[in-house]
């Protein structure tokens, strides 16, 4: 998987990950994920929900994984964690509303957590009420400490005077790293393009919305050169370096917010390198929200995100049927 991964544009994305998680240690998103009702940010360990519709995607466990899966609840939302067997969720629409369009919803979490909630599931019902066929895909993870109070340890940020951080990776040791998640990606698209016909989709109208990590793993699908070729693209606070945009690129969504702690002062090569390759790209700069808004209901003008990221589908021809 990984030689199909080492393109120019990969690797130059491969760099945008080393300097945005791997720069603050591959912090859980979740840290950051505060909305505006006073929710507690502590940890809680619950037990695993019921995913009956969940389907296995058949790209194997993950290798010397030894922690199994487990679920935490943290600001009034839940979420997963040592994720080795990677899984895809349909919520569907209505079929007197089905467009035929769908995406692929990838939460983030740092590589270490999936918050499930607030940018898998929510996500999700929110574009099936809109007639667009949603798949939350829960792919798989890096392996954290098996106790959740060790994990909330090794989460948060270093405490002061800590020593210094351990060398970054390479380019080609992050797209290594990156290799199951792609593996998992590729194979989500590969399952809804089987399954087309029962699920009332375009093959050809298949786009994919991440956030943060899952942003990451959005925007490393489009440029892996993989055949997973996304219709469309929505990055939600992930990382903006520059990248090479193939002649082909999708339209791209991005919001981000300006206080947002990982990349809000980051610059914004990626809308520059887009715009340069003549490709459509739309940008929503929120003066706040902070980083992992989601789908929180918040006083900030982040949470307006979704709705622009409606119309902005309804604009390209997604939220009407085609033909």
């Amino acid at each position: 998987m990984v030689h199909a991964v080492r393109s120019k544009a990969s690797g130059e994305f491969a760099t945008s990950i080393r300097k945005g998680f791997v720069r603050y240690g591959l912090l859980a998103a979740v840290a950051f994920a505060t909305p505006v009702q006073a929710q507690s940010d502590k940890m809680n360990a619950i037990a695993t929900p019921a995913q009956p519709t969940a389907i296995p995607l058949g790209t194997g466990t993950l290798p010397d994984a030894k922690a199994p899966e487990a679920w935490h609840s943290q600001y009034g939302s839940v979420f997963a964690r040592n994720v080795v067997v990677a899984t895809l969720t349909p919520f569907l629409p209505d079929p007197a509303k089905a467009t035929g369009a769908a995406v692929v919803v990838a939460p983030g979490g740092g590589f270490q957590t999936l918050s499930m909630e607030n940018e898998g599931w929510d996500v999700a019902k929110a574009l099936a009420a809109r007639g667009v066929a949603a798949f939350v895909l829960k792919y798989r993870l890096n392996q954290t400490p098996q106790d959740l109070a060790a994990f909330a340890q090794s989460s948060g940020p270093p405490a002061t005077g800590a020593g210094p951080r351990p060398p970054r990776p390479t380019p080609e040791e992050m797209m290594a790293h990156l290799a199951p998640q792609l593996a998992d990606s590729r194979a989500a698209f590969a399952l809804i393009r089987k399954r087309a016909g029962e699920w009332h989709v375009d093959p050809d109208r298949i786009g994919m919305v991440g956030f943060s990590a899952g942003a990451m793993l959005t925007m490393a699908t489009a440029l892996s050169g993989s055949d997973a070729k996304p219709a469309f693209l929505g990055d939600i606070y992930g990382p903006l370096a520059p990248v090479t945009v193939p002649a082909n690129a999708p339209p791209l969504f991005i919001a981000l917010a300006a206080d947002d702690p990982l990349f809000g002062n980051a610059g914004y090569g990626l809308i520059d390198s887009w715009r340069t390759a003549k490709r459509p790209v739309e940008f929503h700069l929120f003066e706040q929200g902070g980083h992992g808004f989601g789908m929180y209901p918040k006083t900030t003008t982040s949470t307006g995100w979704f709705d622009s990221f409606a119309r902005w589908l309804a604009m390209h021809g997604y939220l009407k049927r085609a033909g």
